[in-house]
């Protein structure tokens, strides 16, 4: 008896806290759901646990969204894939409820169990579930049916596929723009799950009526199934149809349908090839570069080096670089900040000369900006020029602007500087480095902002782990150890962080030899704070044994903080 009570005990703590008139205590009990079915076993979670919850009348959306996501991974505790059925009433009647994130999320689980499922129980109770869906009275439920044609699709025999086809068919054509907006978002996953014939035959002409559909956000969701309709289509049959669709996006009058165009051409494009990219769909890309809106310009700089791949050196030349030129001088920071992210990229595209005589004009026009982003971005991709043009030439063209930009007033531009140090030092080597940004990162070590310094300390480090233990001891620890002379405790404090830092990289002989006589001498400092500082590297960088490891431990024991 004692046994059945314990047996019990889960369950009736479920019971009592789904019953609490506390909203956080029946959310904790929905979360350990999982738990609670280990505990009650397979066979009791669906004779119990099951029916209790398609009992329950919570009205919680929080209570709701987490049941939702707890039961789309919940096939494993009722007894795996053959019992999956059992969930689908529940996540039903939660597809239909009114806030939307509870639908989304029951929709979601739903396409998990049903992937799931045999093909026997996808037949019997999946595909039913997805047809009282789509005819439900409440556009809802309508909705949610949508998201769940996909995964049952390939699961249903051939009448029902039929039927199915019919239903979204409806779907698209639905009174509610809800519902018809729905569609239009699922209609690329359902192209991808129904065959070629099919596609060609009854889902083409559907999407068709939906980009021409009055309400924006129908045609704007539409935009996304062109590339899906593209793959699932021969290369012809997808120039025929598509393209004069994908045209006449491109100038639709919603500018958030423009926008779209913009973030999904380039994907339309590689399924449709290159053929078609350079011949027909260029005028459009071009046409968005100089699109009226803002955001959509965003959009389309943002994906000018994808779309250049497509493109011969020469169509770059004579269609893109005009544009780019002009979005350089954009009167949106925000243009000119997603162009400079992605500009670099056109060097190894264009080659040495194209790149000097085209792209590096629009390269210094960018670093002189007046927003940070904007030569931050630019920095952050030097690498794909060096590659082309060579250190010498990106020296005498682009390396001015980045020691300006080293002592720019923002002081997150100067910190941006410093961090990159490091990817411009592998990029450029050891020589470039001692030569030119060598002597900017001992300077930084000396910035009136504390962050910068941190960071520079950092660079440090890592610039002596890229290029060895010999050449920091011979071009790196000598210039830091000098600055411990400086006259402003913070910054021999800097130093000292600085030093502990590169311990771990350089050689034993270099920590004993040249860094510690250093650091025990600066624990005679004046300033009690760079004392206690050396105190505490002391400890952590002392030679693991020997008598530099005594010097140090010795020196640590008798720094006087007072």
């Amino acid at each position: 008896m004692a046994g059945t009570e314990e047996s019990l005990f889960p369950i009736a703590i479920l019971i009592d806290e789904l019953k609490s008139d506390e909203p956080m205590r029946r959310l904790n009990s929905i979360g350990r759901l999982g738990t609670i079915a280990m505990a009650l076993g397979e066979e009791r979670t669906r004779v119990e646990l099951i029916p209790f919850l398609g009992e329950s009348t919570d009205d919680e959306d929080e209570v709701l969204l987490a049941q939702a996501e707890q039961l789309g991974a919940f096939v494993p505790y009722v007894g795996g894939p053959a019992y999956g059925h059992l969930l689908l009433p529940l996540l039903e009647n939660l597809s239909v409820v009114e806030e939307t994130v509870v639908r989304e999320k029951a929709v979601e689980s739903l396409n998990k169990i049903g992937a799931q499922l045999p093909e026997s129980s996808a037949s019997e109770y999946l595909v039913p579930l997805v047809k009282r869906l789509a005819t439900g009275e409440w556009f809802t439920a309508r909705v949610s049916g949508a998201g769940l044609f996909a995964v049952a699709y390939p699961r249903a025999s051939h009448a029902l596929k039929a039927e199915l086809r019919q239903l979204f068919s409806q779907l698209c054509h639905d009174d509610t723009p809800m519902v018809r907006r729905a569609a239009a978002q699922k209609l690329g996953g359902f192209a991808k799950a129904v065959e070629q014939e099919y596609v060609t035959r009854e889902l083409m002409p559907l999407f068709t009526e939906l980009t021409q559909d009055d309400q924006d956000s129908v045609r704007l969701l539409a935009v996304e199934s062109c590339s899906a309709f593209a793959s699932a289509q021969s290369k012809e049959g997808a120039r025929q149809q598509l393209l004069p669709v994908v045209q006449k996006f491109a100038q639709d009058k919603s500018w958030r349908v423009r926008y779209n165009v913009a973030m999904q051409l380039v994907q339309l494009c590689e399924a449709l090839g290159p053929e078609v990219t350079r011949s027909e769909l260029t005028p459009a890309f071009v046409r968005l570069l100089r699109d009226s809106e803002a955001e959509v310009r965003v959009a389309a700089a943002g994906k000018v080096s994808a779309f250049a791949k497509l493109l011969t050196p020469q169509q770059v030349v004579s269609a893109v670089i005009p544009c780019v030129r002009e979005l350089s001088m954009d009167s949106s920071q925000y243009v000119r900040a997603a162009l400079a992210g992605v500009v670099m990229e056109l060097a190894p595209i264009l080659g040495k000369q194209s790149t000097i005589d085209q792209l590096v004009p629009v390269f210094l026009t960018l670093l002189k900006d007046q927003f940070p982003e904007v030569r931050l971005n630019v920095i952050s991709k030097l690498d794909q020029v060096n590659q082309v043009i060579g250190i010498e030439l990106l020296a005498q063209s682009l390396l001015p602007a980045i020691e300006e930009l080293a002592e720019d007033k923002h002081w997150r531009v100067r910190l941006a500087i410093v961090e990159h140090i490091p990817l411009l030092a592998s990029q450029l080597g050891t020589e470039f480095f001692q030569d030119k940004l060598g002597p900017q990162c001992m300077k930084s070590m000396e910035d009136q902002v504390a962050s910068i310094r941190e960071a520079t300390t950092r660079t440090l480090a890592k610039i002596a782990g890229e290029f060895g233990s010999d050449w920091a001891r011979e071009h790196l620890v000598p210039q830091v150890l000098s600055m411990l002379k400086n006259s402003h405790y913070l910054y021999r404090m800097t130093v000292l962080l600085s030093l502990s830092s590169l311990a771990s990289i350089v050689s034993t002989d270099v920590l004993c030899n040249d860094m510690l006589p250093s650091i025990v001498m600066a624990s005679k400092d004046k300033v009690p704070n760079v004392k206690f500082n050396v105190a505490k590297i002391l400890e952590r960088m002392a030679p693991p044994r020997g008598p530099q490891r005594d010097r140090a431990l010795y020196a640590c024991d008798n720094v006087q903080i007072s």
